[in-house]
This record gives structure tokens, C-alpha cells and sequence, in this order.
């Protein structure tokens, strides 16, 4: 009888563990993070503006731009997370808490290639032309994207974000 009980313990102790291990592995894997979220809603927002959906973007903007506060909050001084901070702010209007957080991201990772453009792109849209001009330099021989889109929005194109 001993054996019995025994043997049903560890069958039943093996069997739960089995099944338990099964379900968090799956659960994390599609876990997102809040910085992961927010890349999504901005995303959206962007593929909104070109549509012309304006007020659809603005409300993406406003989810990304909450759980980007969350991340930070969370896992403080990430500069990829200081960048979309600052652009989500910049998207809402807001120019100056926009440049605050990307200098903070600056501060972290001087040479980030997402943060110097978009810092420059508000700098061109408030009219500090110099200060744009100093962030292109930043970029300059990076051969990247973010190199030509300062460039030609210092130029006077318009911004395709």
C-alpha cells in the first residue's frame, strides 16, 4: 500500500511540474515588455500620419508615450527609450519635456543615431537651425538613414516623422 501511495505522489508531483513548466515557458515567450508595446503604438502612429489619420496617431502617440514612461520608470536611463520618450512627446506637441528627454538620452549614449536626428528635427522645427546643424555634425560619416533625414529636413524638407 506504502508503494501505491507512493508511486501516485511522485507520478502526481512529476505531472504537475511538467505541466506547470509548460505553462510559464509558453507565457513568457509572448510576454511583452512595455518598451516592446510602445514601439507598436508608435508604429501605428506612424503608419496613421502618413494616412492622414491624425487624431488616430495622436491617440498612439498618447498609449506609446505612457508605456514608454512605465519602461522608464521601470528600467531607468535606456537611451533607445529616452529617444521614443522624446519623440512620443515631440508627436503630442510638447517641445520642450520632448528635448528633455532626449538630452537625457544623450547624456547616456552621445552618439545615438535616433536621438541626434530627432533632437535635430526639433530643433529645426523651433527654429535653432545652429543647434540642428551641431547634431548633423554628430552623425556625419555614419552612413545611416538618420544622417540623410536631418540633412534634408535642415534643407527644408518636410520631416517624414
Amino acid at each position: 500500500m506504502k508503494k501505491i501511495i507512493l508511486t501516485l505522489s511522485v507520478a502526481f508531483f512529476i505531472t504537475t511540474n511538467v505541466f506547470a513548466a509548460g505553462s510559464s515557458s509558453s507565457g513568457s515567450s509572448s510576454t511583452k515588455t512595455n518598451y516592446d508595446k510602445a514601439v507598436v503604438h508608435i508604429k501605428s502612429a506612424k503608419k496613421y500620419e502618413k494616412k492622414g489619420k491624425l487624431e488616430k496617431a495622436q491617440k498612439s502617440y498618447a498609449k506609446a508615450q505612457k508605456l514608454l514612461i512605465k519602461s522608464n520608470e521601470k528600467k531607468p536611463g535606456k537611451a533607445d527609450t529616452l529617444n521614443y520618450l522624446g519623440f512620443t512627446t515631440r508627436k503630442l506637441g510638447d517641445f520642450e519635456n520632448g528635448e528633455k528627454y532626449y538630452l537625457q538620452g544623450l547624456a547616456v549614449d552621445p552618439k545615438h543615431k535616433g536621438i541626434n536626428e530627432y533632437l535635430g528635427e526639433l530643433y529645426v522645427a523651433t527654429n535653432r537651425h545652429n543647434l540642428a546643424v551641431e547634431r548633423l555634425g554628430v552623425l556625419e560619416g555614419c552612413n545611416c538613414e538618420e544622417y540623410d533625414q536631418l540633412k534634408a529636413v535642415i534643407a527644408g524638407e518636410k520631416s517624414k516623422y
